[in-house]
């Protein structure tokens, strides 16, 4: 399939874009090199034959998992009901959600208005159902991933107080102790 087949000249007349995210506040500060990456997606649309581009990085530091206000998300969304936008660009497609409800929320919207999703991986068009399909896989993967994580820190922070040993948070005036919490 060529280039013209999957971004045709309706697609490439709205925007761009360029969806940036990191999880944490600590993958911003010291995982700059990913970051750097996905703004290097500017390049990637205008290869593509883009002419208009943004760049969403208002989810900085902020989860995907559904737990979490992205701000940057909401305006993705908005656009994409608003027929503006011709594709959307991330590292991995699975990086804009989580969660399999926003997931394919944003899936179907993009088949709606006909937006292509593009990644490292290639241009897919979830109108097709093959693509459809494939963008659907890497969801449920990304969702199943992110479940194991959580698992495996719950499982963790069970098996330190188990030894005594799970430190967490005390109110402001106290202090942590590993006999007990005194007040300060």
């Amino acid at each position: 399939m060529s280039n013209a087949d999957n971004l045709p000249a309706t697609v490439l007349g709205r925007k761009a874009v360029v969806y940036v995210r990191q999880s944490t506040q600590a993958q911003v500060e010291t995982n700059t090199e990913s970051r750097r990456r996905q703004y290097e997606l500017v390049e990637t649309a205008r290869a593509h034959g883009f002419r208009s581009i943004e760049v969403i990085d208002d989810d900085l530091g902020r989860s995907a998992s559904g737990m979490s206000e992205r701000p940057g998300f909401d305006r993705l969304v908005a656009w994409l009901c608003a027929g503006d936008v011709g594709a959307v660009l991330c590292f991995d497609a699975s990086r804009l959600a989580r969660n399999g409800r926003d997931w394919h929320h944003l899936l179907e919207l993009r088949g709606l208005v006909e937006a292509r999703v593009i990644d490292l991986d290639g241009v897919y068009d979830p109108s097709r159902p093959n693509d459809r399909l494939l963008l659907g896989m890497k969801g449920s993967i990304s969702e199943f991933e992110l479940g194991v994580l959580r698992a495996r820190m719950l499982d963790a922070a069970r098996a330190k107080a188990r030894r005594g040993e799970l430190r967490i948070s005390v109110p402001l005036g106290y202090l942590w102790s590993r006999e007990y919490v005194n007040k300060g």
